[in-house]
């Protein structure tokens, strides 16, 4: 029997402390939510026009500002330049797959996304987009259709995905067609179903500030208008309410719309509105120290090279090396408990399967 001497009682109590100590840092790490965005097409060429537009060669942007960078590989299962489709179900379910296909592997299996997993956990869940909310990059964090062209298919997969949020574009697939209006061929009204699910349907700026429920379905004309900060935010106000925490991607679309037409104002612009929208979520994380924010892109776009600039470009030259995607690796920022894990160079099927790691459950093994 040993008996309780001073001693011993110190030696119990350093080893209370320790124990306490290694519990406290081991729950700081664990994130309560996690925000992803995402920069379709933006590849460092695209990062380093924005930083030389803005802030200028000597500035930073937001994201140059988190303390932990890495790298991600971007190929798909059978090439070495992917789509937004194959790289999107990369990040969303840690699996590859081939070009074109949304939320399946190879074989066209349905594949649990991140995003479906934080709901399953009882988080709340989003999906934020400049593009149409049909497009490759969200619809793989919530449908799973073998190509990227059934928006139809896609949009039918919104409300049984029971996000809280849904902003973007897109709203053609939503309502039936007229003699007067794009739509469903199918005559269904998927807006009126939202409703009658207890969703606000939003489609301007007013609608979207007004909008004071838990699940929202906003569908904008021009999805530029509101801006993607402003929709971050109002975002954020909706899903922390939840006790359990929250999965959110945004994306900026526009880096890759202008990779593809050699537009360098449009890549800035695109680049500026995802650091905006990156001030929100970032703001949240540092208040409230439970929230992971990893900044990234799906691929390269354009293969953009900042050249000095001349005459004809001010500020700096844009050099493309074609119209379409490449295989460059694009980088990642984080910031947060957990944000250490993504240092280094990645797959991007490692981004989804850490966050599932640091949540505890299992993506697709």
């Amino acid at each position: 029997m040993i008996r309780s001497t001073p001693v011993v009682r110190r030696l119990a109590l350093i080893f209370v402390v320790f124990a306490l100590a290694a519990s406290s840092c081991l729950a700081a790490s664990v994130p309560k939510n996690i925000i992803l965005l995402i920069g379709d097409g933006m590849g460092v060429g695209a990062i380093t026009a924005a930083r030389c537009a803005g802030p200028g060669p000597n500035g930073r942007l937001l994201m140059d500002g988190m303390p932990v960078t890495g790298f991600a590989l971007t190929h798909p299962v059978d090439a070495l330049v992917t789509d937004s489709a194959a790289s999107g179900t990369a990040l969303a379910t840690g699996v590859k797959t081939k070009n074109g296909m949304i939320g399946q592997d190879p074989k066209g299996a349905p594949l649990l996304s991140i995003l479906e997993a934080a709901r399953d956990m009882g988080k709340s869940t989003g999906v934020v987009t400049t593009d149409a909310i049909v497009g490759a990059t969200p619809a793989a964090f919530y449908a799973h259709v073998e190509n990227r062209k059934q928006g139809d298919d896609i949009a039918a997969q919104v409300l049984p995905a029971r996000m809280n949020i849904a902003f973007g574009g897109g709203r053609s697939r939503f309502i039936p067609k007229t003699d007067s209006q794009d739509g469903r061929k199918d005559g269904r009204d998927l807006l009126d179903e939202a409703r009658k699910r207890g969703y606000d349907v939003v489609t301007t700026p007013e609608e979207l500030r007004k909008a004071a429920g838990d699940r929202i379905l906003g569908l904008f004309d021009d999805s530029s208008n509101p801006a993607l900060d402003e929709l971050t935010a109002k975002t954020l106000s909706v899903l922390n309410r939840n006790p359990k925490g929250f999965f959110v991607m945004v994306e900026s679309s526009w880096p890759d719309g202008g990779g593809h037409a050699n537009n360098a104002e449009l890549v800035v612009k695109g680049v500026r509105a995802l650091d905006a929208a990156l001030g929100k979520a970032l703001e949240l994380a540092k208040s409230d120290g439970q929230t992971l924010v990893v900044v990234t892109a799906d691929h390269d776009t354009g293969g953009l090279a900042i050249q000095d600039s001349d005459d004809k470009n001010p500020g700096f030259k844009p050099q493309w090396t074609g119209g379409g995607h490449t295989g460059n690796m694009v980088a990642v920022y984080a910031f947060g408990p957990g944000s250490e894990r993504f240092a280094g160079t990645l797959d991007n099927t490692e981004i989804p399967k850490i966050f599932a790691e640091l949540w505890g459950v299992k993506l697709n093994q």
